[in-house]
């Protein structure tokens, strides 16, 4: 298959899963981030209140799928946060050795470290001065 087509594909997927979920809350999307550790990319996603269980990682080519969900309260008299499930695909800002990913939760953050195939070397670390 072509790009377009997969693009295609997953769009349907995704319109699928918003119309199941029509009633039940979500989808919802969790704001991410990429930060550069060196040796390492760290992606962080906030998902306070998702299920533990509920947490799904997959890594493929050039991509990390993160999915889960959260729960609505019952009897809900306002809503503002979202509920319902979450799939969230990120590409790799750098190219990363597969199956790296580290995974953990902490205070509602999911942090995955991944190993970078290709460090970034801090000169300004390295240099020293023999003045």
């Amino acid at each position: 298959m072509n790009e377009p087509v997969l693009a295609r594909l997953q769009h349907l997927m995704t319109l699928r899963e918003e119309v199941e979920t029509l009633g039940q809350g979500g989808p919802w999307t969790p704001p991410a981030d990429w930060v550069d550790q060196g040796t390492h990319l760290l992606l962080l996603l906030d998902v306070p209140g998702v299920d533990p269980d509920s947490l799904e990682l997959h890594e493929e080519e050039g991509t990390v799928t993160v999915a889960g969900r959260r729960e609505a309260p019952e009897r809900r008299l306002r809503a503002e946060r979202s509920a319902g499930t979450f799939t969230r695909t990120l590409s790799f800002p750098e190219t990363v050795i597969p199956r790296s990913g580290q995974a953990r939760l902490n205070a509602g953050v999911l942090s995955v470290s991944f190993e970078k195939r290709h460090p970034t070397i801090d000169v300004n670390a390295s240099d020293t001065n023999h003045a």
